[in-house]
């Protein structure tokens, strides 16, 4: 397993949006949360598995994210074990908190979109 740079997470935990594009849709940034929890990066789909970007990354699709002016590189692998899961889950909750989509995150049917992020 390949780890993010302290700077890289720092700045992960930190910023509230991030946008992501895929290979397969290099011209079109999608705006999405991100949680870092004990040093993994973890995304998740607001609207499971109908999100485009989720759909591509989850075919094993490399992606870019953009925030902060850095560029990162990033592979996704699928997230099946209950402890990440509820790990990612309990950042968003403390991350996005004020926020009224936060429950959205965490709700059942959004979970199995978990997938941790690597830098390539």
């Amino acid at each position: 397993m390949a780890n993010f740079d302290a700077d890289a997470l720092r700045e992960l935990r930190d910023v509230q949006e991030i946008a992501i594009r895929t290979e397969k849709h290099p011209n079109s940034a999608v705006v999405i949360w991100v949680v870092v929890a004990d040093d993994e990066v973890f995304v998740r789909s607001v609207y499971g598995t109908r999100g485009r970007w989720y759909r591509d990354l989850a075919a094993g699709g490399p992606a870019t994210l953009e925030f902060a002016g850095r560029r990162l590189a990033v592979q996704a692998m699928p997230v099946s074990d209950p402890a990440a899961i509820a790990r990612a889950s309990r950042e968003y909750l403390s991350k996005y908190q004020p926020s009224p989509y936060a429950q959205a995150m965490v709700k059942s049917e959004i979970l199995s979109t978990t997938l941790r992020l690597e830098p390539r």
